[in-house]
């Protein structure tokens, strides 16, 4: 599939559920958000069929996301029946990682790939601020099930607000003993009032990469630990923008995902479909597309339409476009 402007499309990211079993400050509120109807959310049959037609259109990549996917009845199934696409090479998925140590050798039996795990710091006091009830070491304990089963790659998802003073070096360092990808992403202004306090997220927590990596750096020469070198052998394959270093002699890299300083849409090549059955071209963007309609009353030729409208609406880039209508855990990131 190509879009308006020329971009290969081939990367499908589904959010499962706007549910998730935790409460970061940044992705929702304390109380959660309006939970959708049971009926308005898709059934695993349904995602099931429309990836099938997407397969057939041009999608060879998805992600499953939430909220928290792997709170949603019947994801293993899903893993299963995607595999079993011929067109599909990979399956992916974003977790906080709390339910993987019970769920990683079934996700895995079924098909799954890889995983990204959600961990913005290593202080346990820290941790329970940000996510409003969680436990880092459930995170480290689902990490250890990520590496135990197999999943390659296993990246590690660290979204850096300038307010909380994350330590950013001790978590680049975990890349350095284990075959971790730990990656640094730019705090995004997605959702009216998805910031860290509450009020909205603002410019003046935005911690541009090449800021986050001079202070791994930093911090490195100062204990006399090798700086960053761009990556070599153990550079991850992947499907999004990030840039990948390493510490010299490390099993894995240290990779940076800069919307804000330095964003990358010209290189774009996904659509997102929410819980709910909307296909939105882009993230930063509130246009989207009604696919629950048509995968319950149309044909798969009505599905395959949809898709197409959307590559004709994926705009060139967000323009730094700030907030959203929907929330993080809505869109599915």
């Amino acid at each position: 599939m190509i879009d308006s402007h020329g971009r290969v499309i081939d990367y499908l990211r589904i959010s499962l559920t706007d549910r998730c079993n935790l409460r970061c400050i940044y992705c929702m509120p304390e109380d959660g958000v309006a939970a959708l109807d049971h009926e308005d959310i898709l059934r695993i049959e349904e995602i099931s069929r429309i990836v099938r037609v997407a397969a057939q259109t041009g999608i060879t990549r998805v992600r499953l996301t939430g909220g928290e996917p792997l709170v949603r009845h019947g994801v293993v199934d899903l893993v299963r029946d995607i595999k079993a696409i011929p067109e599909i090479e990979s399956i992916a998925l974003t977790t906080n990682g709390i339910l993987l140590p019970e769920m990683a050798d079934d996700l895995k039996a079924a098909g799954l790939s890889r995983v990204n795990i959600s961990l913005d710091t290593l202080d346990e006091e820290q941790y329970h601020y940000i996510t409003r009830w969680g436990h880092v070491n459930d995170v480290h304990a689902g990490i250890d099930a990520a590496l135990r089963v197999g999943f390659k790659p296993v990246k590690v998802n660290s979204v850096v607000i300038r307010s909380l003073d994350q330590d950013v070096f001790e978590f680049a360092r975990m890349s350095v003993d284990r075959p971790l990808h730990m990656r640094f992403i730019e705090y995004m202004p997605v959702g009216e009032s998805s910031g860290y306090d509450g009020s909205g997220w603002g410019e003046q927590d935005v911690v541009p990469c090449e800021e986050i990596m001079e202070t791994i750096n930093a911090r490195a020469r100062e204990l006399g630990f090798p700086e960053l070198v761009p990556a070599g052998k153990h550079r991850p394959t992947g499907w999004g923008p990030a840039r990948y270093y390493e510490f010299p002699g490390a099993q894995g890299t240290v990779g940076f995902i800069s919307p804000i300083s330095n964003h990358f849409c010209s290189e774009c090549n996904r659509l997102r479909m929410t819980a709910d059955g909307k296909i939105r071209p882009c993230l930063f963007s509130d246009e989207e597309l009604d696919l629950r309609t048509a995968v319950r009353e149309g044909t798969d030729e009505d599905i395959r339409e949809v898709f197409l409208q959307a590559l004709q609406l994926k705009p060139d880039e967000h323009h730094s476009r700030v907030g959203t209508a929907r929330k993080m855990s809505q869109i599915g990131g």
